[in-house]
């Protein structure tokens, strides 16, 4: 992929724009994973907010375009957006017959009147999108730039510059760069380790998020500045915001020294999320989309054992770098999932863990929206999250899993010869979708999408001095089937921890039930592995909606 050439794009009051992270939506998870990870709950369903065309087949008009459609994307059932790099780019190109530039990813300035439409116009959509409860992220690029910004030419020592100096020289590497590895290009690679580029870009994430409705950043390259650069300026700037980062491995660009040589995907990429505090691109996933079988697919960072490193993976099917984008030559299409492929891998990544990204191509351009609306109905009525348990099943052809969700269990069956899922997993299910002539199939416990979901409430869960080692968590357990019918390996992780060592979560059950529950401490990883129950009666609580029933260990 070459990903030197990098770009994007982003409109009744600016007045509403008083928005905060964790107002972005009602039903909102806010705060950051049990191991400090700012996934924002893990309930997210993403879509990106632009392909790699719209600033010539909408220019100066997308922002306008994601004003008028934030109804539709609210009730299409996305919580959050991607939205394009909101500063200025005055890059360019052209073959003689086709031209480009000027999509984002070519920093020049922080001003907002871009080939996406003006300051006022990305105002007013950033207040449309949060009004419709749909959290605005933000693409920010701080690695690569336009060289011709005013007064910043090289002139400082190695390593001190407004620009990194010369790292597109494998001599260099690592000595005279800053914090990250090597741009793949180099030439105009943003010294984030200068204590000016840092600050400027730390005011203005803080400048997204009190003037522009910023719920959340996306990091571009993150392979060009350090992972603890990140972290500092999330923390500084916006610390309970969602992130992501964008990250990719490929062979032989680590040097032989490097323990990253011969690392797997899954481990390069949980390691730079460790160190900036939030969740990354699952590219792990995205390989074995493109170059294994179905069956394959468990192996993304989305099917790992370990809760900590489902959490963090962010899935995709493709973006406006790796796909097909409507306009002139297709986009950049760098690393595009065969068609025949793109169905199935929806079904994939929005019923499985991890937090689903959801291409606008795809969704509004080229007729897969039916399919994908009903697909997060799915995800949303089991109450599948980032962190959601998942099993596959062999001695089945292509990939067979089951997702616990923590409302319904789904039994996922994808180019594959299975037919009923009592085979795989116990439970009574219902059919939620059987598409493309049995070749995507998804059961359901409960009822099903309309059935199962309708006498639901949403009951507060907190656990009171849940005091914990590093890989395990507080869960709730209790008489019915969402609760796990008193199995640990069932129960329901309480996620928010931002009061921690009390531990909370809202879980959806029967209306009108006489509930029986007790907080446990149990491995995240060894599901039956319970450390230690909390001791005397059980709590108890009728199930009504917003009831709060507590727990204390």
């Amino acid at each position: 992929m070459n990903y030197s050439l990098l770009p994007t794009r982003l409109s009744l009051a600016a007045t509403s724009l008083l928005l905060t992270l964790g107002s972005a939506h009602a039903a909102d998870l806010a705060g950051k994973s049990p191991a400090g990870v700012r996934y924002h709950g893990g309930d997210e369903i993403i879509l990106q907010g632009f392909h790699w065309n719209v600033v010539r087949e909408s220019p100066n008009n997308w922002y306008n375009t994601l004003r008028d459609m934030a109804p539709t994307i609210a009730a299409d059932g996305f919580s959050a957006i991607w939205m394009p790099v909101p500063w200025r780019d005055f890059s360019s190109w052209s073959d003689g017959a086709n031209s480009g530039g000027g999509e984002g990813y070519f920093w020049h300035d922080f001003n907002k009147n871009g080939r996406y439409g003006t300051d006022a116009q990305l105002k007013q959509a950033a207040a449309a999108l949060n009004g419709a409860q749909v959290k605005v992220l933000y693409d920010a690029v701080p690695n690569h730039t336009n060289r011709g910004y005013p007064n910043k030419e090289i002139n400082l020592p190695a390593g001190q510059g407004f620009w990194r100096n010369d790292c597109s020289d494998p001599g260099n590497y690592p000595n005279d760069c800053d914090d990250g590895d090597r741009f793949v290009g180099g030439d105009a690679d943003l010294n984030t380790a200068n204590p000016q580029v840092y600050g400027m870009f730390r005011d203005e994430f803080a400048n997204l998020r009190s003037s522009y409705g910023a719920g959340g950043l996306r990091f571009d390259f993150v392979r060009g500045y350090a992972a603890e650069r990140v972290d500092a300026w999330m923390t500084a700037a916006h610390d309970n915001a969602f992130c992501v980062g964008e990250l990719w491995k490929a062979p032989g660009e680590y040097p032989s020294w490097d323990w990253r040589n011969t690392a797997s995907w899954q481990q390069v990429i949980k390691d730079w999320s460790d160190r900036a505090k939030c969740p990354v691109f699952d590219f792990a996933l995205k390989e074995r989309m493109q170059n294994g079988s179905i069956a394959d697919w468990k192996n993304g960072l989305n099917g790992n054992p370990d809760p900590r490193w489902r959490e963090v993976a962010v899935t995709f099917v493709d973006n406006h770098d790796t796909g097909y984008s409507p306009g002139q030559n297709g986009g950049q299409h760098h690393w595009a999932l065969r068609d025949e492929l793109v169905r199935q891998a929806y079904a994939y990544i929005l019923t499985s863990p991890g937090t689903p990204v959801v291409y606008w191509s795809h969704m509004y351009d080229w007729g897969q929206a039916p399919l994908i609306r009903q697909l997060i109905k799915i995800r949303r009525a089991a109450g599948v999250r980032a962190d959601s348990a998942i099993e596959f099943h062999g001695g089945y052809s292509g990939l067979v899993a089951t997702v616990r969700g923590t409302t319904q269990t789904l039994v996922i069956a994808l180019g594959s010869n299975l037919n009923d899922p009592s085979l795989v997993s116990s439970g009574t299910f219902s059919p939620a979708l059987n598409e493309d002539s049995g070749q995507l199939k998804i059961w359901m416990t409960g009822g099903g999408v309309d059935g199962g979901n309708g006498g639901l409430v949403s009951v507060n869960f907190r656990c009171e001095n849940g005091i914990t080692q590093p890989g395990d968590s507080i869960y709730a357990v209790g008489n019915l089937a969402q609760l796990g019918n008193w199995a640990p390996a069932s129960a329901v992780r309480l996620a928010d921890v931002s009061s921690y060592p009390a531990w909370k979560g809202s879980i959806s059950l029967p209306a009108q039930q006489a509930v029986e529950w007790k907080c446990i401490v149990r491995s995240d990883a060894s599901p039956t592995q319970v450390k230690s129950w909390q001791p005397g009666a059980n709590n108890r609580v009728t199930s009504a909606e917003g009831a709060t029933t507590l727990g204390r260990l």
